[in-house]
């Protein structure tokens, strides 16, 4: 039997054999002994085979390499190969967590003037071995998070550093990342359909039609939707390539679409459209909807304009009525701006006139309103600077007269109600219909005022934006409406206490109209219930087998016990039902707190107003905007980039729904990826 002897503190000096060692005497010089030093010998012994013989065996996978043989020595760079470079099968299969020394091989290929040093891992660290499937996984992730042109894998300044930081790692083409990033979106969405399929209310769809440099439509399609939970939840569901974009059809192809992929008929609830909806249009959807959805209120919920887009069309009537005074204010600020002495200049005249605005001067984007409104703000605060900028600077001469500013200032005034009611679609994730009811009856009442301005100026322009405020109002206040009855704060007090300002002695009138649809909509949710979600389903069966009760009055009142007395109930009094909705009217309101979770209000009261909490949860999921966040203030039509143009539909589909779905946190991480053929 061999014998085994294990490397542990020390090492021979090359060249002196162990027979050598035998032979020393207590009186002859001690042999020199170092250190040793190679991380090695954390994964290696050393055994005897033979006289003068020693091999180097692998404590992983038993391998045996060369050692030494008499006095000649084999060193350790082959036994550190056999770890850094991932060959012992048994490290990569994750057998151990021991410390590694890496050393990267040296690539003339890859550039560099000299071979790279040694990279010593840390004691903590664990070894992790490499995994192609996992890079792919993270490299479809990465280009569909920061949208990354597909292209990139085979960039060559990519590939350089892939292959220095992983040699291992086998070059993408185009189609396979192409393919792994659909496999993602397959992956993502196959998540997002198991989580829909518990959702226990109906979905609101807002539409918001792209373009693109190849006159080709792209339909934005976004859900919203209240969770088991009472939390309001957006996801994109669809983008949709529409070949005749200004068509008839256009649009009720996307939604048949959207509904069929992702079994929404019978569940639809409202639509919101970004851009207005022709008659033919319109006349081509409502068909669609009557065979594919239950008509809520008789459609009138169906239909609706998008806020964000009302409210730019109006910031751009005033800004086309006052272009002139923007454009000398925005050359102004561009002198200010576009020099570090000019700039410098300015913020002394500032500080030696101690004017106490805290804005600071930034040049607008035309392409967003509120960008525009922030500079004249911040220009219109700094006017004093302005008109004493030339005795500092004498080549400063576009210093806007007083007529100006004041006409700048007049400006802002119509602004400023839409920018601070635009930014609320900006900073908040609670439901808006509630708050856009006040904002727009707020816009509207101003206007009013406006347009009996002895101004010429003021007049015209007030009377240009009331026409779009008026048509929005016209085909939106039922709903916003709706949704403050929905809110225990105002019921019915803030529709009364709105509409006599608007409407004056007509007030009654379109107040009973409001009544008349909360109750009629509440007489469908009773008569027309929707079907047990598993969700719903879950929480009963849940209820039922935490019952400890299993006596004969338990049984009557399970499920079964009493089924047909409900279908009694439901058949024989709705009177009873629709009293529930009478009851909550009649309660005194709750105190106006500023922070306020109406959906948790009906959340913890779902069990005392069991049908008009659902109502309520369907009502208050209603968008008032179809369009993105980052585009609420745009002025410019959404034009899809040359770059995704050129990708196939499905893939722009999968990249766009991909980054959403992944930006509200990801399902498993699986190695396995999804083969895609293209």
């Amino acid at each position: 039997m061999t014998e085994m002897t294990e490397i542990t503190d020390m090492e021979t000096i090359p060249g002196e054999s162990n027979n050598q060692l035998a032979l020393t005497t207590p009186e002859a010089q001690p042999i020199k002994r170092r250190k040793k030093k190679s991380m090695v010998w954390e994964y290696f012994t050393i055994e005897n085979v033979s006289a003068g013989c020693r091999r180097a065996y692998c404590k992983r996978c038993k391998q045996s390499f060369a050692y030494s043989t008499g006095s000649k020595v084999a060193g350790t760079s082959h036994l550190k190969r056999h770890i850094a470079k991932g060959t012992c099968r048994a490290l990569l299969r994750g057998q151990g967590q021991d410390n590694n020394q890496f050393i990267t091989p040296y690539n003339p290929k890859m550039g560099g003037s000299e071979p790279p040093k040694r990279r010593y891992r840390s004691p903590s660290s664990p070894f992790i071995p490499f995994d192609q499937d996992r890079c792919r996984h993270e490299i479809a992730r990465m280009i569909i998070m920061h949208e990354y042109p597909l292209h990139i894998v085979e960039h060559p300044g990519f590939i350089a550093f892939v292959q220095n930081l992983q040699p291992q790692f086998d070059k993408m083409s185009f189609n396979t990342v192409q393919g792994d990033c659909v496999a993602t979106y397959l992956r993502e969405k196959q998540s997002l359909m198991n989580f829909i399929e518990g959702i226990p209310g109906r979905f609101c769809l807002t539409l918001d039609m792209w373009s693109s440099n190849q006159t080709l439509g792209y339909v934005f399609i976004t859900g919203h939707f209240v969770d088991s939970d009472w939390k309001l939840h957006r996801r994109v569901f669809n983008v949709v390539m529409e070949p005749y974009p200004d068509s008839r059809s256009a649009l009720s192809h996307a939604i048949a679409a959207c509904l069929s992929d992702w079994s929404l008929e019978g569940k639809l609830f409202s639509l919101t459209f970004n851009h207005p909806l022709s008659e033919a249009g319109l006349e081509n959807l409502r068909p669609l909807l009557c065979v594919k959805n239950p008509l809520i209120l008789n459609g009138q919920l169906l239909i609706r304009n998008c806020i964000a887009r009302t409210m730019s069309s109006m910031a751009k009537d005033v800004l086309g009525a006052g272009q002139e005074i923007i454009k000398k204010i925005r050359d102004s600020v561009k002198y200010v701006k576009m020099s570090e002495s000019h700039d410098d200049k300015f913020i002394q005249v500032k500080n030696q006139l101690q004017v106490p605005s805290e804005k600071s001067l930034f040049l607008d984007n035309q392409t967003q309103w509120n960008t525009t409104y922030q500079m004249l703000a911040a220009a219109s605060e700094l006017k004093e600077v302005f008109d004493c900028l030339d005795t500092y600077d004498p080549d400063y001469k576009l210093a806007p007269s007083m007529e100006d500013w004041k006409l700048a200032e007049t400006l802002c005034s119509f602004l400023k109600p839409l920018f601070d009611a635009a930014s609320i679609l900006t900073t908040t994730t609670l439901p808006t219909v509630i708050t856009f009811f006040y904002e727009v009856w707020k816009i509207h009442v101003d206007l009013g005022r406006s347009v009996t301005s002895e101004d010429p100026f003021i007049s015209n322009l007030a009377k240009s934006m009331q026409e779009k405020i008026d048509k929005y109002w016209k085909d939106c206040s039922l709903v916003l409406a709706m949704a403050v009855v929905m809110d225990p704060r105002f019921k019915m007090k803030l529709v009364e206490f709105s509409f006599t300002k608007i409407y004056g002695e007509d007030a009654p009138t379109y107040i009973k109209t409001v009544d008349d649809g909360i109750h009629e909509l509440f007489l469908e949710y009773v008569a027309l219930p929707l079907p047990l979600t598993p969700t719903y389903v879950e929480e009963v069966n849940g209820a039922n087998n935490g019952k400890t009760n299993e006596s004969h009055q338990g049984n009557l009142l399970s499920d079964h016990g009493l089924a047909d007395f409900d279908v009694y109930i439901m058949e024989t009094n709705s009177q009873q039902m629709k009293s529930e909705l009478d009851q909550y009217l009649e309660e005194s309101l709750l105190p106006r707190v500023q922070e306020f979770d109406v959906l948790g209000w009906w959340k913890l009261n779902k069990m005392k107003y069991p049908t008009l909490s659902k109502m309520a949860r369907d009502i208050l999921s209603i968008p008032v905007s179809a369009a993105a966040t980052e585009s609420i203030f745009d002025i410019t039509d959404k034009q899809l980039d040359e770059y995704r143009s050129s990708l196939r539909p499905e893939t722009v589909e999968a990249l766009i729904c991909a980054k959403d779905w992944l930006h509200y946190g990801s399902s498993d991480v699986s190695n396995a990826l999804v083969k895609m053929e293209f």
